[in-house]
Order: C-alpha cells, then sequence, then structure tokens
C-alpha cells in the first residue's frame, strides 16, 4: 500500500471523524456491557472554544475513548446551558443595535428574539468541539432550555416548595445594577479597590454640636435612617437619645446604640443605611428603623437623591463630595482600600439591595453531599486538596438565591392571586395553579385571569444543578431505561472555579431525588496559563485562536501539547512549543510507519536471533509501561500516562526496536519479525489513540483493509501479560554498551558501514543474551570475550565491564596519549575537590540528605571514569 512520505492531518482528521459519525460509533444504548459515562460542564450556549475548554473536553475524550477501548459502553453526553445573565445580555445588545429597547417588548416578544439569537449563534462551540476530535455521542446533545429538561427544573422546583425548602423572602441580596438581575453569593468576586474614606460632619438637632462620621460611600447619605454608636464609648455618652440632621437633604433621625459599633474605626459612629447594607439592615430590624431604597435599578439614584435624581452613584460620589466640601461638611479624606463586590458575569459592583426572592434552604440538603466526600468517600476529588475548598464551603452554606430577575430562563412556577404577600402558589401549570389558588383562596371564582405569573426565572445553576439526572430524563421519568442504566456516573471532568457553583450542588441534587452520588470521581483540572504565569483572557491578548491551533499543529498535536503538562488541579504554563512537541510525536509515529512499509517482507528467510530478542524485550517494556499507564489513569494522572507513552514510542519503539530489527540496506526482512513488529505496532495505537485519534486511526486503517467492525475506535484494549523483569535489565546494560561504541565511532569520525572489532572483559559477568544485537547495531566485525585488557584499542566501561574496540593503526597514539591525559589529569583534580569536601564533618553533617548524596555520586562517577581513562591510556602504551 503507498503511504504518504509526509502526514496530512487536515485531510485526515476530517476523514476520520466524519467515518466515525457515519458508522455512529460515539452513540450508546443501554445493553448488557459495563456502562461507562461522562456528562460534559455544559459549556455556555454564547461561548467559543478557548484553551480551557480545549483542556478540559481532552481530558475527557481521552477518558471516553479509553473507556470504548476497554469494552465498556461509553456515553458521553454533550449539551449547552443557557446562561440567563451572558445571553440576555447578547440578546439585548443585538436589539439596542437594531434601536429596540427590551423593556418595549413583552416577554413573549423578547423569548422570540433570544430563541432566534440561540438557533443562529448557539452551539457554535459544540462543532469546535469536533475539530478536537471530541467523541460525544451528539444523538443525545442537551441544551438546558429544552421543553424536557425545563420541565424537570419546573418540577423541582414545585418539588422542593412543596417540602418547605423553598420559600420567598424579603432579603439583602447581591444586585448586579448592569444585567439587572440579584446574584448569589458565589458569583460575587470580591476585588481589592483603592478608595476614599470621606469624614463627614453631621449636626445634632437643637445645638451647634456636630458629629464626625467616616464612610467610603458619601453618595449613600439620602439612606440614613439613624447614626449608631457604642454604649460602652464614653466619648459619645452626651449624644444618648437625641437627633441628628443629616447632610443635604436635612433629614431628621435618631442616635442609636449598639454594640456592634466598631470604637476603633473611623470615628466610633456609624451611619446607618437598612436599604443598602446588610449588617446595617440587621441593625435597622433590631432598632426598628425606616428603611429608604434611594437607587434605582440601574443604580442611579431616585427621587430621594434630589438635585442628583437619575445620575449614576460614581457620578454621584465625586459630585456630592464636592457639595459637601463647598458647604464645609466634609471635613477630610483618607485614602483606603478595601474589598469590593463584583459581578461574576459583568463584572459591575454589585449593589446590596432589598427585594422579594426566592430562597432555597441547604442546610439540611448539604449533608449528604459534605458525607459522600468527605466521610465515606462516596465521591472523590483529584487531586485531593480540594476537599478543603469543600469542607469550607459546604460547612458554611448559606440559602441559595435562585431567583433572577431576568426573561431568558425557566419562568417560576409561582402563580399570585391576590395582593397579599402570601397570596400564591405553586404548580407546574396554570391549570394546576388555578385549582390550588380556588383551595387556598376558598373562592370557586378565580378564573385564569385571575392568576399572575411571578416573572422572574430561576438562576441558571437551578437547571445545569440537574445535569446528570435530567440529561437521562431522571426527574420526569425517574424508573425510565436510561437513567438506571447510566446513573450514576463515572467521572466528572470540571475546573475548581466550579467547585461550589456546579459539582456540589450536582451532589446535593443527586442525593436528594436518587439517594445517589451523581458521579464516582471528579477530576479538577488547573487553569490554562501563559508562560508569565498569568491567567489567559482576550483582554490581555495573550489566549491563543483554539482554531488556529488546530490548524498549524493539527488536533493530535495540540491534544498532546496540553496534556503533557497539565497534572490534575494544577495549572497549565501553556508555550506553543508544546503543540509543536505534540505535532513532532506525530510525525515520529508516521515516519516510523512509513520505515516498515518501505520493508519487502520474505517468508523463506529465518528469523535473525537479533530480532527475536529485541521483540521479547519491547514486550516486556510494553508490559511494564501498560501497568504504568494502568496506574496513572488510575489516579487521573493523564500528564503521566501520556509521557509514560511518549518515552515507550519514541525511545524504545522507534529509537530502539526497529533499528533493532530492520533489515540491512535493500535486503529484505523474514515475515515473522514483520508481523511480530505490525502486532506490535498495532498494540502501540491503541495505547495512543485515546490521546491522538486521528493519527491512530489513519496509521491502523492503512496497515491493513478492515472493516468497520475493525475500526481502532472500538478495538480491543491491550491485556496486561508477565513481565520479562531480567530481559528489561539486561538491555538497560546493553544500551550503554552500544551507545559507548556509537560514541567512539562520533569522536573518531568512524562511519557505520566501517566494520570494527570488539573485545570484551566481562567482569560484570553479564549475560551474552543481546550480543547478537550489540553487532548489529554496532557494525562489529567481530565479538570476543577476552581476560586482559587489549593493547592499543580505545576503551570505555560500562559498570566494571571493559570494552575494546582496536584502531590498527588509524589512531595517533601519541595525540590520544595527550588528550587522555589531560583528561585524566581534570578528573583527579575534580575528585580532589569533591573529597575535600565530604571528608569536611559540618558540611556532611549539615547539608540536606539529597545534597551529600548528590556528591558521593559525582565522587563514585570520578573514580570509574579515572579507572577507564587508566585502562584506556594502559592500552595505548
Amino acid at each position: 500500500m503507498e503511504i504518504p512520505s509526509k502526514y496530512s492531518a487536515q485531510t485526515v482528521e476530517n476523514k476520520w471523524y466524519n467515518y466515525w459519525m457515519s458508522h455512529n460509533y460515539f452513540h450508546s444504548t443501554p445493553d448488557e456491557r459495563e456502562p461507562y459515562t461522562i456528562v460534559i460542564p455544559p459549556p455556555n450556549v454564547t461561548g467559543v472554544l478557548h484553551m480551557g475548554h480545549m483542556l478540559n473536553n481532552t481530558i475527557q475524550d481521552v477518558l471516553i475513548r479509553r473507556a470504548r477501548l476497554q469494552g465498556k459502553n461509553a456515553c458521553w453526553v454533550p449539551g449547552t446551558d443557557h446562561a440567563s445573565i451572558a445571553t440576555e445580555a447578547k440578546v439585548v445588545a443585538k436589539l439596542k443595535a437594531q434601536g429596540i429597547d427590551k423593556n418595549d417588548l413583552t416577554r413573549e416578544e423578547f423569548l422570540k428574539h433570544a430563541w432566534e439569537w440561540t438557533e443562529e449563534y448557539g452551539g457554535v462551540i459544540l462543532e469546535q468541539l469536533k475539530k478536537l476530535g471530541c467523541s460525544c455521542d451528539w444523538d443525545r446533545t442537551k441544551f438546558t432550555m429544552d421543553d424536557d429538561m425545563s420541565e424537570a427544573v419546573i418540577k423541582v422546583f414545585v418539588d422542593l416548595h412543596n417540602k418547605g425548602l423553598i420559600y420567598r423572602g424579603y432579603r439583602m441580596v447581591n444586585w448586579d445594577p448592569e444585567a439587572k438581575t440579584t446574584l448569589s453569593d458565589e458569583e460575587v468576586i470580591h476585588v481589592e479597590k483603592q478608595g476614599s474614606l470621606y469624614y463627614l460632619e453631621y449636626k445634632i438637632e437643637g445645638s451647634d454640636e456636630t458629629l464626625t462620621i467616616a464612610t467610603t460611600r458619601p453618595e449613600t447619605i439620602f439612606g440614613d435612617t439613624a447614626i449608631c454608636i457604642n454604649p460602652t464609648d464614653e466619648r459619645f455618652t452626651h449624644l444618648k437619645g437625641k437627633k441628628a440632621i443629616v447632610p443635604i437633604c436635612g433629614r431628621v433621625i435618631p442616635i442609636i446604640e449598639d454594640e456592634y459599633v466598631d470604637l476603633e474605626f473611623g470615628t466610633g459612629c456609624l451611619k446607618v443605611t437598612p436599604a443598602h447594607d446588610e449588617n446595617d439592615k440587621v441593625l435597622g430590624d433590631k432598632h426598628n428603623l425606616e428603611v429608604v431604597d434611594i437607587f434605582n435599578e440601574d443604580a442611579t439614584l431616585n427621587s430621594f437623591g434630589m438635585h442628583f435624581e437619575g445620575q449614576d452613584r460614581f457620578v454621584v460620589r465625586k459630585a456630592i463630595a464636592k457639595e459637601l466640601e463647598t458647604s464645609g461638611v466634609l471635613v477630610k479624606t483618607e485614602s483606603h482600600i478595601n474589598k469590593v463586590g463584583t459581578s461574576e458575569r459583568t463584572k459591575a459592583v454589585i449593589e446590596p439591595r432589598l427585594s422579594d426572592q426566592w430562597f432555597l434552604k441547604m442546610e439540611e440538603l448539604a449533608k449528604p453531599a459534605i458525607d459522600a466526600v468527605l466521610k465515606t468517600g462516596d465521591v472523590k476529588l483529584f487531586p485531593k486538596k480540594f476537599e478543603n475548598t469543600y469542607r469550607h464551603w459546604m460547612e458554611n452554606i448559606r440559602d441559595w438565591n435562585i431567583s433572577r430577575q431576568l426573561l431568558w430562563g425557566q419562568q417560576i412556577p409561582a402563580y399570585f392571586y391576590g395582593d397579599g404577600k402570601e397570596d400564591y402558589v405553586v404548580a407546574e401549570s396554570l391549570d394546576e395553579a388555578l385549582k390550588l389558588a380556588k383551595v387556598k383562596a376558598n373562592n370557586e371564582k378565580l378564573t385564569a385571569n385571575n392568576l399572575k405569573q411571578d416573572t422572574d426565572a430561576l438562576d441558571t445553576w437551578f437547571s445545569s444543578w440537574l445535569w446528570p439526572m435530567s440529561v437521562f430524563d431522571g426527574i420526569r421519568n425517574p424508573e425510565n431505561e436510561e437513567i438506571k442504566y447510566y446513573y450514576p456516573t463515572n467521572d466528572l471532568v470540571t475546573g475548581p472555579d466550579i467547585l461550589f457553583f456546579w459539582v456540589a450542588r450536582m451532589i446535593v441534587a443527586g442525593y436528594e431525588y436518587k439517594d445517589q452520588r451523581p458521579f464516582e470521581n471528579v477530576y479538577l483540572t488547573g487553569l490554562v496559563r501563559d508562560k508569565q504565569r498569568r491567567k489567559m483572557s482576550k483582554s490581555l491578548g495573550n489566549s491563543p485562536d483554539a482554531l488556529k491551533l488546530i490548524d498549524e499543529y493539527s488536533a493530535d498535536g495540540v491534544r498532546v501539547g496540553l496534556l503533557l503538562s497539565s497534572a490534575a488541579g494544577n495549572d497549565l504554563m501553556f508555550d506553543e512549543a508544546l503543540c509543536q512537541q505534540g505535532k513532532g510525536f506525530s510525525n515520529k509515529i508516521w515516519n516510523a510507519f512509513n520505515l516498515t512499509n518501505l520493508w519487502d517482507v520474505d517468508d523463506t528467510i529465518a528469523q535473525p536471533n537479533s530480532s527475536k530478542i529485541a521483540l521479547e524485550w519491547y514486550e516486556a517494556k510494553f508490559q511494564k509501561a501498560l501497568i504504568e499507564i494502568e496506574d496513572h489513569f488510575s489516579k487521573y494522572r493523564l500528564s503521566d500516562a501520556l509521557m509514560t507513552i511518549y518515552k515507550l514510542i519514541y525511545d524504545d519503539f522507534c529509537g530502539w526496536m526497529l533499528e533493532m530489527v530492520k533489515p540491512a540496506y535493500q535486503q529484505p526482512i523474514d515475515a515473522i519479525t514483520y508481523q511480530k513488529v505490525m502486532s506490535i505496532f498495532e498494540e502501540n495505537l491503541k495505547i495512543v489513540h485515546p490521546f491522538m485519534p486521528f493519527l491512530t486511526e489513519e496509521i491502523w486503517q492503512s496497515i491493513k483493509e478492515r472493516s468497520p467492525e475493525e475500526a481502532l475506535i472500538i478495538a480491543q484494549w491491550p491485556k496486561a501479560k508477565p513481565i520479562n523483569e531480567h530481559l528489561i535489565s539486561e538491555f538497560d546494560f546493553t544500551s550503554e554498551v552500544i551507545t559507548g561504541i556509537r560514541n567512539i565511532r562520533t569522536q573518531k569520525n568512524i562511519a557505520f558501514k566501517d566494520a570494527i572489532g570488539f573485545y570484551v572483559v566481562n567482569n560484570e559477568n553479564a549475560a551474552s543474551t543481546f550480543d547478537e544485537v550489540i553487532s548489529k547495531l554496532g557494525n562489529l566485525e567481530s565479538f570476543e570475550y577476552v581476560t586482559e585488557p587489549v593493547d592499543g584499542a580505545l576503551t570505555f566501561r560500562v559498570k566494571s565491564n571493559e570494552y575494546f574496540i582496536p584502531m590498527e593503526g588509524s589512531i595517533d597514539v601519541e595525540a590520544e596519549v595527550a588528550k587522555l591525559t589531560e583528561e585524566l589529569n581534570y578528573t583527579e583534580g575534580f575528585l580532589k575537590s569533591v573529597q575535600k569536601k565530604l571528608s569536611n564533618e559540618r558540611f556532611v553533617a549539615g547539608a540536606p540528605e539529597q545534597v551529600v548524596a548528590s556528591e558521593k555520586k559525582k565522587e563514585a562517577d570520578a573514580l570509574a571514569k579515572i579507572e577507564t581513562i587508566k585502562s584506556s591510556l594502559a592500552s595505548l602504551k
């Protein structure tokens, strides 16, 4: 079969992906085999492929392809998340560009635009994953807003509400003024920012006295409803029971006492703004204070802001500081660093805001999920270090704010029938809601027109926490065949940044609805960073175009490049040189196949013993590597597994075995050796396939004609066999001998075509197993064991064995003696310096153990080298 001399990745990748798809290799249905299931962390429907996705999905594909080769029923479920905030923002921006204001649209009209946007741009990332070689079961592709997925979400909401776990409460929440929605605590990123501390004077009512207050937010004075002092603070005892006047707005507010006030911070007095600070709200409730909300939903000031109405909070902060300074109220300002909450999605500064929201009680729900990870080990985190993070989050869990002031998402199934706060029912449908409302209101005259559904949508995570169950319809139909077969899933691959957002919540949901873990193992990848350790981002311009990398280095090359340095949980320092290394590995394997394809096979010639022993040695190396690979996979050390495979194929197979068995120039190879080489090649392809699927399938199909049932993607993973450790050890020794011969050839410019003599003083009693291999790879015209050194020969040592290569007059003895003498003098001087250090008791006693061991090894190596040089000198004199 004619094989191209160069590997063409683009042609091969399209060809084999289409082949795999057309033969339905990725699709899974329940059968008698052991299932192996992965659910994809659903990327945002708005997303495009970036380096984090590339790493995460390559790892998943490696695991799923290996499971397939192991004969398991591998099922990798793909899909996307509707990403409420991000998607709604993109749709709003698109409408704005068309001159359409979201607020002018009905919910139905907006959702029509959102679905149009999703259909046009959504799922792009899934198509891009195909370029990477991802072998997802595309027939199972799910979207969190699919009808069946939404039904599951609504069913769970109703169930949890009926259990008393979901409630409606008027609480201080995290408000994103850009997205105009509330966020959970976990969606708020606290960023250290440089700000100012403003010292303001408040007049005491009925006197000329003033009280100085320190605040970081002077714009909130319009919402002040009290000043608080510590009852133990003697500085302010005389103010007890008095009132103060708020600057600019002139509101008279009480001076209250509470030990909450920190005597050391600022001036020891606190302005209390219950509508705009969580701690102030607690104080307000305790002291029955008025609540004055001064902000609109976009964080501009409302009518309470007087002449600042309609202006942004940060604009007002600067303007009000000037006004207060002019009026003599601003005493001074100081630089002040504090942590500011920002929206994970929009990066807007969060505004604490009071509003009615829906919450899920988490404390009891979390207990089985805590036990599963931290006590029973039913769910294992890799690496284990993340258990501490998990423990901290889960043992300090707060009620989950699950409502969002958005249109894009599952609409909360609460129906209001009256003006009271409790005048609502929760139901899966309007018809069911009407029945419940009639009973609750004791009013049979109610109609559907009297019911108004809550306009809020559910938090996106409230749909994705059901993902391992809902993709198999396990919520709507809990006893269906697929959920019983595929659940619980096996492995989850994701980033540690969503360990709480998603992973922990899926574990909670799994125990609540299936009384089972949702997965057994969680492999937490690191972040992809650049060589300067910076997180990759578009704003920094340090994130390469994922698809361009694939075009340049091939999908296999990029996969290998990513995985060569991505130990679980550790950040990956990405360098394109890694992809070049991956591409180079592809070329190495391709060239090895090309070499075997050039051999003529002759079934009439006998197998040389050198080939027989070489093949036996490689079989032993392969089996030893296979055990290492299996161990690495069991510990989710995929980088280590790949490196073991890389060294086995690059060094042992291409570097040694093919050299040992290849026929002489223009000579045929015997049929037994050839067939065994190709069988070994096929075993190599199997273990490389999960990492480099395209190249391996191309070579596999090129070795011989195969039916679709014989494709590599569904071949059988190699079986473990006994290992001949003696053979491996003997060849380790042999390879040093061959390297010694090659070094002398290089040093003396002796061409390989020129055969040389070879003599051995076998002080080691080394086995002669590989003597014929040494003869072949060293091109030796003679190979003799002797008891004495050979005069006039160049020599080298391996352990205590001495090897001699006669030069037969082709060597300048005088020059060689001078060179060796110089080398001897240098080595002896080096030895003295090392021994002096080792004779220093203080050094030996005080230095780290590994440093002392290193010095002792230097001593041993120097002694061996001196002995070798002296032996060479003796043979030349």
